[in-house]
């Protein structure tokens, strides 16, 4: 009798025991698959941004070469705010993913590009796309 008891026991007990071992196995398959997820996120978001700002600096010292060779007097706040832009762009922590203020210096950047732009009277259209991205005028 003990030994049918056992029988139905683990007859009983073997739908709790299959949802612990699959609950287990998804748990760790979906672990591996979701940090190969993020990386893969991580990595292309990553590259959006430096693309980003890469498009920005690379713009910035464009536009300073030019604003140095013919200066004017009324060319100085667009020096100021070209001067302040590259600064920031040097400042910005590429290599920290950690970094807690991350966009809101990357707002801080777009806006004062933005404001740059104005001041230079240059309508630029930034577009990140599947071939790849650029900066239009």
């Amino acid at each position: 009798m003990a030994g049918s008891q056992d029988m139905f026991d683990a007859i009983v007990m073997a739908d709790e025991r299959f949802h612990g071992e699959g609950y287990q196995e998804g748990y760790e398959e979906g672990s591996s698959l979701g940090i190969i997820e993020g990386r893969q996120h991580g990595t292309l978001h990553g590259a959006k941004i430096g693309s980003e700002i890469g498009c920005y600096q690379g713009f910035a010292f464009a536009w300073r070469g030019l604003l140095h060779s013919c200066a004017t007097e009324k060319d100085s706040k667009k020096l100021k705010v070209l001067e302040s832009l590259i600064g920031m762009i040097q400042k910005f922590p590429y290599d920290d993913p950690t970094y807690d203020k991350l966009h809101e210096d990357l707002d801080r950047i777009r806006g004062k590009f933005k404001q740059l732009c104005s001041l230079l009277n240059v309508q630029p259209d930034f577009k990140i796309s599947a071939e790849g991205s650029g900066l239009s005028f």
